[in-house]
């Protein structure tokens, strides 16, 4: 690391002011504060000193999704395997599941920064270590089957769209990856939806066994078919087809505790969601009138992206409430709208993406009114004690 540290510090007068590669300046800092800590700290005004910057924080969230990734490798390859009654012996799935994902994840990080480092150099300025994570999240959240230029397109837009025009990483009011699959549910809803998206070739018919659905358990409660929903272990495992890194509620825990021992992850916004989908999954328990209805509650939990979504889109600390109290309320609002968004809407299973992006749209608001409440709740306790003195 020394001689890399070297041969940086012996290129980098080419990129300062008045250097001949001055122009790239943004996009040299980038790679360098990538690689090692940046020697310098704020200059004027109150600052915090930590061992810990932004790209640390997007870093260890990159590496709690790493679970999540590896199991939607392999996952695919299975998937793929059960479909056309192929051997699943571990290796040829794997290279099989990593052929499919692998060409995702890079085509999202070869437009996402690209085009961040474009808005880096034309705005000259820092650039924005958000996308490290976004770039990931963005493959883990689509179907195996997606086009390669839908992805480039998805990601393009809420780069631009959801990032680029509010003024960048820590502005935005959306999740820029649920914005990403909002759009591609939207604008190309046979490639985003049904039973022959989840599984890799499946909509080509190439091989597959008689037989075989692809559809998920969401689309076989949404459905009433609730016999053909696979067992409880299976889908907390994540033995079942669905978006790359959705299927396996295991995987996931293990981010979320990442997430929680690091504290880049809140557990209250985690634990309040959870308890939201409980509760509406209970009222539907308690009034049931369909076979969806009568689902035991905490299914809602390892089925689709309700796990996915609480921890790793939910916490977006951007996003989010920022507030102690908000974060319970915000989080409960997401899983209650997930679960109701579920089984009221049979065209659209899953309402994880909907109560997010709904819920990232009232944060402020929320936190506004708790906010408020504790300066009435303060005012009231001031007048009081100056009555009593």
């Amino acid at each position: 690391m020394k001689s890399l540290r070297n041969f940086i510090d012996k290129i980098k007068p080419n990129f300062e002011k008045g250097g001949k590669l001055e122009i790239f300046h943004s996009t040299f800092e980038g790679f360098e504060t990538f690689l090692f800590v940046p020697n310098k700290v704020t200059q004027k005004g109150s600052h915090i000193r930590d061992a810990i910057d932004l790209k640390r924080t997007m870093i260890i969230v990159v590496l709690a999704l790493v679970p999540a990734l590896l199991f939607g490798i392999w996952n695919v390859g299975y998937q793929h395997a059960l479909a056309t009654g192929a051997p699943t012996d571990f290796w040829p799935i794997v290279l099989f599941g990593l052929g499919k994902v692998l060409p995702i994840v890079v085509v999202s990080y070869l437009v996402g920064l690209g085009i961040e480092f474009g808005f880096a150099q034309v705005r000259k300025h820092e650039i924005n270590e958000g996308f490290l994570v976004t770039g990931m999240l963005i493959p883990l959240i689509v179907p195996v089957d997606i086009p390669l230029w839908m992805v480039a397109l998805a990601t393009a837009f809420t780069v631009i769209i959801g990032k680029e025009v509010f003024g960048g990483t820590g502005m935005n009011i959306f999740n820029p990856a649920l914005l990403a699959r909002a759009f591609l549910f939207f604008a190309y809803p046979s490639h985003m939806s049904g039973d022959y998206v989840w599984v890799a070739n499946l909509a080509k018919g190439e091989g597959i066994i008689d037989g075989f659905s692809g559809a998920t358990p969401l689309a076989n409660a949404a459905a009433y078919e609730i016999d053909k929903i696979p067992s409880s272990m299976d889908m907390f495992l994540g033995f079942i087809p669905g978006s790359i890194g959705e299927t396996s509620t295991l995987a996931i825990l293990i981010g979320a505790f990442i997430l929680v021992l690091t504290g880049i992850g809140s557990w209250k916004i985690i634990v309040s969601t959870v308890l939201g989908g409980l509760t509406m999954g209970f009222i539907f328990n308690a009034f049931a009138v369909n076979p969806f209805m009568e689902m035991p509650a905490w299914h809602h939990l390892i089925m689709g992206g309700f796990a996915f979504g609480a921890v790793f889109m939910a916490t977006d600390p951007v996003t989010a409430s920022q507030t102690e109290k908000g974060k319970w309320i915000y989080g409960f609002f997401i899983g209650l709208l997930a679960v109701l968004v579920r089984v009221f809407n049979p065209a659209y299973p899953e309402g994880m993406m909907l109560s997010i992006l709904l819920l990232n749209a009232f944060a402020p608001l929320i936190d506004h009114y708790v906010i408020q409440a504790n300066i009435k709740k303060r005012k009231k306790r001031a007048a009081a004690a100056a009555k009593n003195s």
